[in-house]
């Protein structure tokens, strides 16, 4: 297997983040977004969608999304678990990682993107539309923080594929889009320093 990989985009070190809680390596091929790298014809010819990241398997097959290369690696190495060890907690698991997918990270995503000078150049900015999005990114910050008041994790009581998706995106996209992690956000502040402390942050 092969990882193309970007070394700063939030949504690529979701899958590092994945494969160093199991411990795998694998190789990785740097496709650097910054530079339009992902939109060159070879690698359309090989991920026609763009998307970055991609697993390229062995037989050729390529797997981009990062949660479907996420739930492939689960697969293959099950140990430790991050996406539910039964049918009642893979399905709790899932709905926190759609959660923060759809409700945390799109919003400081659309933010970003169509308001930062450098994505200028790779997107059709719509400022009006970032003016919209960015109060429901925080006020979703605020919803996480009362969800982190009683739970140690954001899917209950163990790290899972829902914490590596909002640490990603709370690593990356807050200073960027004007919003901050100080103020009034104890819970989200403890939990993300507890996160950071894990060896698979450094990924």
């Amino acid at each position: 297997m092969r990882l193309f990989d970007d070394a700063i985009a939030p949504t690529p070190r979701r899958v590092r983040m994945f494969l160093a809680e199991k411990g795998v390596e694998v190789e990785r091929v740097p496709v650097t977004l910054g530079r339009g790298e992902h939109l060159a014809p070879d690698y359309r010819r090989r991920v026609p969608s763009a998307r970055v990241p991609a697993l390229e398997l062995d037989d050729g097959t390529v797997i981009s999304e990062s949660v479907a290369i996420c739930g492939y690696l689960e697969e293959l190495y099950p140990d430790p678990n991050l996406m539910g060890r039964d049918a009642k907690e893979r399905a709790v698991i899932a709905m926190w990682q759609r959660r923060m997918e759809f409700e945390l990270l799109l919003p400081f995503a659309a933010t970003f993107r169509h308001t930062h000078p450098k994505m200028a150049a790779l997107e059709q900015q719509v400022p009006a539309y970032a003016e919209v999005q960015r109060p429901q990114a925080q006020a979703r910050l605020a919803t996480l923080d009362a969800d982190l008041s009683r739970t140690a994790f954001v899917a209950g009581d163990r790290f899972t594929i829902a914490d590596i998706t909002a640490f990603t995106t709370l690593s990356f996209f807050p200073r960027l889009c004007g919003l901050s992690l100080d103020d009034g956000l104890p819970h989200v502040k403890r939990w993300m320093a507890e996160i950071a402390t894990r060896p698979s942050a450094a990924a």
